[in-house]
């Protein structure tokens, strides 16, 4: 719920915290807010007013029903609020979805000071189930994918395995950073420019520079992306155990090769690993699980049966507790205003 304001200040509840009251008039980066709600609303200003929209004050009221620091995109999905707010009051909706999710990267790039790249927000801006080539990471190319999990009697459940994503900054930003690496031996800026013969061929070397880490990493990176295409195929066709197959796939390589169901900094807390392994024993070989968003801790994702839901909650909720498995639906619509 919002309003305008007739001077520059920008006060905003979100639901169950404090009010933050911030002066429009100085968007200036501050090291001392880094990694708080309140670099996340002036970097959207900011990176708004950068490209030439019009900013301003404003009263607001935020809900939501997104896990805070679980790996949900609760900052993607807060940086989109933001962006289609100043889109609405200040720029009559003009502000198209792709530019606040760039927005929101930059916000979260650059005065959160997390290091992460464009899907967690152009999925939140966006909405529904989106298949997106990042070549050119300012002008993406999106296509919806129209699926319906209910048609094949799937639930989609998240379940929150209670570990937190603070302080795991660092793990996030290594993983791009070692991929980059291995990009760079091949004088390129991205893996995907890297042709996939020259890296096994080079791969000797490569470890011996960058170490296995690296070279494991953009192991995962030349086959998911084959993957990613063969899942989109595979729902267009409406083939969903080829679907459910390539998500276990890509979530068993996540384990192995990327190496972001934990931190390597606390290996006595592996929560996540935990979610997999039971969900592994109540599943079979009826669902799939996999690690959900960035990873290191927070949620995994599942799909289930919709005879066996039940079975399945109560299980994850008798090891991460009550309220920990949450029977999702994919929203079809990203920032929108409503009335």
């Amino acid at each position: 719920i919002v309003k305008k304001l007739p001077d520059m200040q920008i006060r905003l509840v979100s639901d169950g915290y404090d009010e933050i009251v911030i002066d429009g008039n100085d968007l200036s980066l501050k090291e001392e807010e880094k990694e708080t709600t309140t670099a996340l609303i002036k970097g959207v200003l900011a990176g708004a007013k950068e490209r030439g929209y019009a900013v301003g004050g404003f009263q607001a009221y935020i809900t939501s029903d997104v896990l805070i620091g679980a790996g949900l995109s609760s900052s993607a999905a807060f940086e989109t609020v933001i962006g289609t707010i100043v889109s609405y009051l200040y720029n009559d909706g003009t502000i198209d979805a792709v530019t606040i999710a760039i927005i929101g990267q930059y916000a979260e790039n650059v005065y959160f000071g997390k290091p992460c790249g464009l899907m967690d927000q152009m999925a939140s801006s966006i909405g529904g189930l989106i298949n997106i080539d990042f070549e050119d990471p300012q002008s993406p190319k999106i296509k919806k994918v129209e699926v319906d999990f209910e048609e094949y009697g799937h639930s989609l459940c998240i379940v929150d395995t209670k570990g937190s994503h603070a302080d795991l900054t660092d793990d996030y930003a290594a993983i791009p950073y070692e991929m980059k690496k291995v990009a760079n031996y091949f004088n390129q800026e991205a893996l995907r420019e890297v042709d996939k013969d020259d890296f096994y061929l080079n791969l000797p070397k490569i470890r011996e520079i960058l170490g296995d880490r690296a070279v494991l990493r953009a192991m995962h990176l030349f086959e998911e992306n084959k993957r990613v295409d063969q899942q989109v195929k595979a729902l267009e066709e409406g083939d969903f155990d080829t679907f459910k197959k390539l998500i276990k796939e890509s979530g068993d390589s996540s384990f192995k090769y990327l190496q972001n169901v934990y931190s390597s900094h606390d290996l006595t807390n592996q929560s996540v690993s935990i979610g997999l392994a039971i969900s592994d024993i109540s599943l079979g070989d009826k669902g799939v699980s996999r690690v959900h968003g960035g990873g290191f801790a927070g949620t995994i994702q599942a799909f289930v049966p919709n005879d066996i839901v039940s079975m399945y909650k109560k299980n994850m909720e008798h090891v991460f507790g009550e309220g920990a498995c949450h029977v999702l639906k994919v929203r079809p619509y990203g920032g929108m205003k409503v009335l």
